[in-house]
């Protein structure tokens, strides 16, 4: 049974960050942490309660920085216990900070955090305190300023400290992306994503947005229709700029009938310069969506790298997690794929599905090494709350979800035997192991967009019912601009999305909006 854990806060600060690093130790728990006097009604495991002691900045202060006056040092005590009037009062620790130094509070209440919740339990966790889903950007910046191999371990270690292994892949990742990127222009050039939000089935696991194409089939020309209203837009705005990679992503892009997929496409070579272009990435994803009419389409018009994703080679596992094809019809559309001459195809794994165990994982990856594919991905299964796996996780109780760094081990061992490289990587919350998802390639066949995404050097223009654009304001500054997920009111407010995206993309650095839906 489910229990759960509270930590109560005297105000609401680094709520996020506590919560993600308790839940990192206590995956199956649901875990609060609020600084509201709740009742709890649920079964406590335990409680906890984090007084920042001295902090006196007003609730109006802008920005990460106190006021100039209230650089006194201040102190941070964490008490808990088990729950119950008569629970057990557990070791408890109080050190001291400068609320001034927003960045080194945060990092220094989650060293004493870390340093209770892993002698209690008796864990260390692989990335330590890290809990972002970018920890390569750590060894990214130290390099652009020059930093050694041992400057950077250092850090890592003595700040959140990672383990020997994590803190190795992520400068050997972060060295390979900036090779990648070594000749694109952040600050005159960007990328494009456009969103395919239908699937023929929604998959046990998945949280992205999409809509099952039988349901919507009537509605897709539609959707392409306000979908070049979208792009006319963007073509215009960013006519000055130049265009480095283009991603058609879902969803399954290749859900679209021939005729749509050439549609798209067209449309997208007719509204852009594609001169700079260096990649133009379809995901093909679900092999039950792909037949050679589709991948006749994307091979005529110049697409230069696909995905073929079947998470896993085992047809017991495909048959629960809701996926409607073979481990035979990913053979064939890998072959079929590589006779009309696609030299750059992915393929994704997931580590932890639902009953299978190290050696269905050797097995997948014997299968997926013999087809020799140009790029790898291999994902961590990560529990999303609006995945059906999560909603009815009563229902796949007698399944074993495991995925541990001997999974992730065994990937990279596959992965260098068929002459692939680790070359960027990723996390996510409520992920199996509290571990991460790796991209490896061949040389030359690295995913400049991946890159581009995880390291937010470059601004993402997104299209589509649930897409995301990101703007790069400056190193430290993000800004995000959110199309609506349904599909029905995208086609519906079009012109809202276009006026948004309007503000969004026009505005003066110091001004972007940032909207939200």
């Amino acid at each position: 049974m489910t229990m759960m854990i509270t930590v109560k806060l005297n105000r609401p600060e680094f709520e996020y960050d506590i919560h993600s690093l308790i839940k990192a130790f206590y995956p199956g728990e649901t875990v609060r942490v609020t600084a509201e006097e709740k009742d709890c009604t649920e079964p406590l495991l335990w409680e906890m309660r984090i007084t920042y002691l001295g902090w006196d900045v007003p609730e109006s202060s802008p920005g990460d920085k106190a006021p100039g006056d209230l650089h006194l040092p201040g102190h941070i005590r964490i008490t808990w216990q088990e729950s119950g009037d008569g629970g057990a009062v557990w070791p408890e620790c109080s050190f001291a900070v400068d609320f001034a130094d927003r960045a080194d509070t945060k990092n220094r209440l989650k060293q004493n955090l870390y340093r209770l919740l892993a002698a209690h339990t008796g864990q260390e966790l692989p990335w330590g305190t890290l809990t972002g889903i970018r920890p390569t950007k750590i060894p990214m910046k130290f390099l652009e300023q020059g930093k050694t191999r041992d400057e950077i371990r250092r850090y890592m270690k003595e700040t959140y400290g990672t383990s020997d292994g994590k803190t190795e892949l992520s400068i050997d990742i972060a060295e390979r992306e900036l090779e990648l990127l070594r000749n694109i222009d952040y600050k005159n050039g960007y990328s494009l994503y456009i969103g395919i939000p239908f699937c023929p089935t929604t998959c046990l696991y998945c949280s992205f947005t999409s809509y099952p194409l039988h349901a919507w089939a009537k509605r897709v020309d539609a959707y392409l229709d306000a979908l070049e209203r979208e792009i006319d837009f963007v073509a215009v705005k960013y006519a000055s700029k130049h265009l480095n990679a283009v991603y058609i992503g879902g969803g399954t892009p290749t859900t679209l009938e021939p005729h749509q997929l050439d549609r798209l496409i067209q449309k997208i070579k007719c509204s852009f310069d594609l001169s700079d272009c260096l990649e133009f990435t379809v995901e093909a994803g679900r092999p039950d969506s792909i037949t050679k009419e589709k991948l006749a389409v994307l091979r005529r018009h110049g697409v230069s790298r696909i995905s073929i994703n079947p998470q896993t080679m085992k047809e017991e596992t495909l048959r629960i997690i809701g996926r409607h094809h073979t481990v035979q019809q990913t053979r064939d559309s890998f072959h079929m794929a590589r006779e009309l001459g696609f030299d750059n195809i992915n393929m994704d794994l997931i580590m932890g599905l639902p009953g299978e165990t190290l050696s269905d994982v050797r097995e997948t990856l014997e299968q997926l090494c013999a087809l020799r594919p140009d790029n790898i991905t291999v994902h961590s299964l990560a529990l999303k709350r609006a995945a059906r796996l999560t909603m009815f996780r009563e229902d796949y109780r007698d399944y074993q979800m495991i995925n541990t760094q001997e999974h992730m081990d065994l990937a990279a061992e596959y992965a260098a035997k068929t002459g692939l490289l680790p070359y960027y990587l990723y996390r996510q919350k409520s992920m199996a192991g509290n571990l991460e998802n790796v991209g490896y390639a061949r040389p030359g066949k690295a995913g400049v967009y991946n890159v581009l995404i995880m390291e937010e050097k470059q601004d993402i223009v997104a299209l589509g019912a649930g897409s995301i654009s990101k703007r790069v304001v400056s190193d430290r500054q993000i800004s995000r601009c959110e199309n609506v997920k349904d599909v029905a009111r995208y086609i519906e407010r079009i012109d809202e999305m276009i006026e948004r995206k309007k503000r969004f993309l026009c505005a003066p650095c110091n001004a972007v909006p940032g909207e939200r839906l």
